[in-house]
């Protein structure tokens, strides 16, 4: 008769405690590492793939991980670079890869013929189209990242410079390459004057 309250003591208390320990499970449940969140946050979500991942969140968990540098996101230059550095606690490195003026993809109608591969191929839907039909590019979404251009088998897609428009405009950081032609611009105006 003891053993038998005894064991019903113990299996009550087990109860409770697993009880107990689900709910603090749901309640105290974290969703993911926020480190990721936080660099995924400064990353400019172009899903270009040019830092050798598939997208901003897989490069954002490698740089969690310690697995890629800071020094690799092509888009975001060095000002995400420098946000990067001052999140993980590093020090900021020069680009792995100098960035390019911003690109727009263009499609020239006359000559597409609706196989959708370029459509396949964005990562960010900014080509829209059906099959057998033009396709066109939503020049507002468009990162540039020049991923619908090999796919293309009639060779329609054209990489424009973007103009940069006055919303889009920001001051750049000091001491960046960005900054020094800046410098030099204004002083070959100063010249010419």
């Amino acid at each position: 008769m003891h053993v038998l309250i005894a064991v019903a003591s113990l299996g009550g208390f087990a109860l409770i405690a697993g009880l107990l320990l689900s709910l603090a499970q749901k309640k105290f449940r974290v969703e993911g590492d926020p480190m990721v969140e936080k660099i995924d946050a400064v990353l400019p979500q172009t899903q270009c793939g040019q830092c050798g991942y598939p997208g901003c969140k897989p490069y954002a968990e490698a740089v969690a991980r310690g697995e890629a540098d800071i020094n690799h996101c092509v888009p975001g230059g060095e000002r995400t670079m420098h946000q990067l550095a001052d999140l993980m606690g590093v020090e900021p490195k020069p680009l792995a890869e100098e960035p390019t003026a911003p690109m727009v993809a263009f499609i020239r109608e006359d000559d597409c013929i609706g196989c959708t591969l370029c459509i396949k191929a964005c990562p960010v839907d900014a080509i829209v189209g059906a099959p057998k039909q033009y396709h066109t590019v939503i020049a507002d979404y468009c990162t540039g990242c020049t991923l619908c251009v090999e796919p293309c088998p009639v060779d329609c897609i054209d990489m424009l410079l973007k103009p940069e428009l006055i919303e889009h405009w920001a001051w750049p950081l000091p001491e960046t390459e960005r900054a020094r032609i800046g410098r030099e611009r204004k002083g070959s105006h100063a010249r010419a004057a």
